[in-house]
């Protein structure tokens, strides 16, 4: 017989089962008699309470209790209800015999005689102080998380079941959609969705994805318990079992919707901001191309002039000049439209009444729409005064109402207004107040690339030879030039309103009165006159125009030179002087030549509006390109003056 066998046979079922328990160290396994009184203990319980076996078999199991349990009688109700229903099952705090405290798991059965008399109980009490501190840690977890949750008011947080019913709802969610949790768990959560999304089946589709692909994003248009639109950005993740069963979903919603204006304004401030520097660089450009047309343009039109005074007497000749000459004063007429685009022509500004300004055109508007087109005015009462040049402003209210006749080819209504406002805060006017003339047709319109491309110079939707594309943009370059903004309000088939906002003038007299600081000399007859330009094709057709008049000229072809010839010369009458020159300005040498002789008369030839704030004070000036009348007369009043 093996040594196993022998050991086997050698135990009673008695010693088999001490054996048994005395093994067990997880486990507190003690005897209690019918009193409580502690008759047996094995290693676990050794382990568990502290005590060896000598110092506590014969005491009270009581003592294993807190203070507070055996103050309200627990260990003899646990020895009562074992004995009453067969078993005692609880957990709770024991005490240990150094005083600190466990968390037990206790279970206590009756022992009976043959007779079903209580004669002990058998007493198994096992440590789940980790087991219970790890499930108090999840506890507090998922307590923190719930809380988290509850406190998050910027998105909704939510549970929705495998069907899409809300099965739970945070603070956020109440904010952003409206309902509270009594009035939205156990409905459906396509509720949330518009009706165009509901029939579209969005809803379903948005769970199946999720479900399919771990994950469903996207932005769309939800709706508010009273009704209201909200952008939303909305995030759906399933939630699976350990075997991957489906369990519902958790749904993310962020109310993105004063993201969304912010991201529009932004664009449209870039690409106003795009399109100011796209204008900014065609004004630049075109006024740049325009000065330099302007000298040629000078010298075209002055030497025709002179050549058409030196033919003879004929008249397919004279007619081929008259043709040169008029396709010349065509081209300046372009230019100065390029100019004005460019905020660079030459304005007389002065204060005027926009109503009397308008209804002084009256006639020349009638004619100009035509039999088809009824126009009318409308004009506030008390109306106060703009700043601005009257030629100028005739001629843009003129292009805007040839625009208007144009956009109603079957006829239609055109309406004059003016009003006036306070203006505080824009970004691109000044603080102040301001006139709003206003011309509107109920023509075609136009679409939104149309409007946005029409101030550009050479754009037109007219035919070939309809139109230069420069009437809009030179309305727009005038108005700007003169503080104010020019606006465009249109949409395909509602026809156009043109707003033209000028500033009210400041006091009742905006006219400079340049005779005031005008030098002069007082003489007549032949003058000794300086010209001075840089330009060798200007300078020479200024001179041939003036000694044509009668007049003695001397050249200069830098301000430098002009000086040098004025300190040698003292006879000299008048100077005449290109503004735009290298190294020094026409403005710069009047500057110098006042200060050393004050009551020379000068007058500044120039292409656009280049002289700085305050350097022409008192010069006058004489915009090319020009006629020898104009040059005789600007002569006439500045020696007269």
């Amino acid at each position: 017989m093996r040594g196993s066998q022998l050991f086997d046979a050698s135990l009673s079922d008695n010693g088999r089962y001490r054996m048994l328990i005395e093994a067990i160290t997880d486990y507190a396994i003690y005897m209690l008699d019918s009193n409580g009184i502690v008759s047996s203990w094995n290693p676990g319980a050794r382990r568990f309470k502290g005590y060896e076996a000598s110092e506590i078999v014969g005491e009270h199991f009581s003592r294993f209790y807190t203070e507070a349990d055996r103050a309200t009688g627990l260990p003899q109700r646990a020895l009562e209800t074992a004995a009453r229903e067969g078993k005692f099952e609880s957990e709770g705090w024991r005490v240990r015999k150094d005083g600190t405290r466990f968390w037990a798991f206790v279970v206590i059965d009756p022992i009976r005689d043959g007779s079903g008399n209580v004669v002990g109980y058998a007493k198994i009490t096992r440590d789940l102080t980790e087991r219970r501190a790890a499930e108090e840690q999840l506890r507090r977890s998922e307590e923190q998380f719930k809380r988290l949750v509850q406190g998050v008011t910027d998105y909704a947080i939510y549970m929705l079941t495998p069907e899409g019913l809300v099965s739970s709802w945070n603070a956020g969610a109440e904010r952003i959609k409206g309902y509270e949790a009594s009035e939205i768990i156990g409905q459906h959560f396509s509720r949330f969705y518009i009706e165009q999304d509901q029939r579209a089946g969005a809803p379903q589709a948005a769970l199946e994805t999720a479900a399919r692909d771990g994950r469903f994003e996207k932005e769309g248009w939800r709706q508010r318990k009273d009704g209201s639109k909200f952008m939303a950005s909305v995030v759906i993740d399933p939630i699976r079992a350990d075997d991957g069963t489906l369990l519902g979903f958790a749904k993310i919603t962020r109310d993105i919707t004063e993201r969304r204006k912010s991201e529009r304004a932004l664009q449209e401030t870039r690409e106003a901001l795009f399109q100011s520097q796209k204008m900014d660089a065609i004004g630049q450009l075109t006024g740049g191309v325009a000065h330099d047309f302007n000298n040629l343009l000078m010298a075209v039109l002055g030497s025709l002039e002179l050549l058409r005074k030196r033919l003879p007497d004929d008249p397919k000749t004279l007619r081929l000049v008259d043709n040169a000459m008029h396709a010349a004063q065509r081209g300046a007429g372009l230019t100065q439209r390029m100019l004005a685009f460019a905020r660079r022509q030459e304005l007389n500004p002065v204060a005027l009444d926009v109503a009397d300004l308008v209804r002084g055109m009256t006639d020349l508007l009638h004619s100009s729409l035509g039999a088809t087109a009824q126009i009318t005015m409308e004009f506030a009462s008390g109306l106060n005064k703009v700043l601005a040049d009257p030629n100028q402003l005739e001629l843009a209210i003129l292009n805007l109402v040839v625009n208007a006749r144009d956009a109603m080819p079957k006829g239609g209504l055109v309406v004059i207004t003016a009003k006036e406002e306070t203006i505080a805060g824009a970004p691109d006017l000044k603080d102040g107040n301001y006139v709003c003339l206003s011309v509107t047709d109920n023509g075609c319109g136009m679409d939104e690339a149309t409007r946005r491309r029409a101030l550009e110079p050479f754009f037109t939707t007219k035919g070939i030879g309809k139109g230069t594309g420069l009437g809009l943009s030179m309305v727009h370059g005038m108005i700007q030039q003169s503080g104010g903004k020019f606006m465009l309000r249109s949409s395909k088939g509602d026809g156009t309103t043109a707003e033209l906002w000028l500033p009210v003038a400041d006091g009742p007299d905006h006219v400079r009165n340049e005779a005031a600081l005008r030098p002069s000399n007082g003489k007549e007859g032949p003058l000794l006159i300086l010209a001075v330009d840089d330009d060798a094709l200007v300078l020479l057709n200024t001179a041939a125009m003036l000694e044509d008049l009668g007049h003695t000229v001397l050249e200069a072809v830098s301000g430098k030179d002009a000086l040098d010839i004025i300190r040698r010369d003292d006879t000299i009458d008048l100077v005449i002087t290109d503004q735009a020159m290298p190294h020094m300005t026409g403005s710069d040498l009047a500057a110098a030549i006042r200060a050393e002789k004050p009551y020379l008369p000068i007058i500044l030839a120039t292409g656009f509006a280049e002289l700085p704030p305050g350097a022409d004070e008192g010069l006058p000036k004489l915009s090319k390109p020009f006629l020898q009348q104009q040059l005789a007369d600007v002569i006439a009043k500045t020696v007269a003056g």
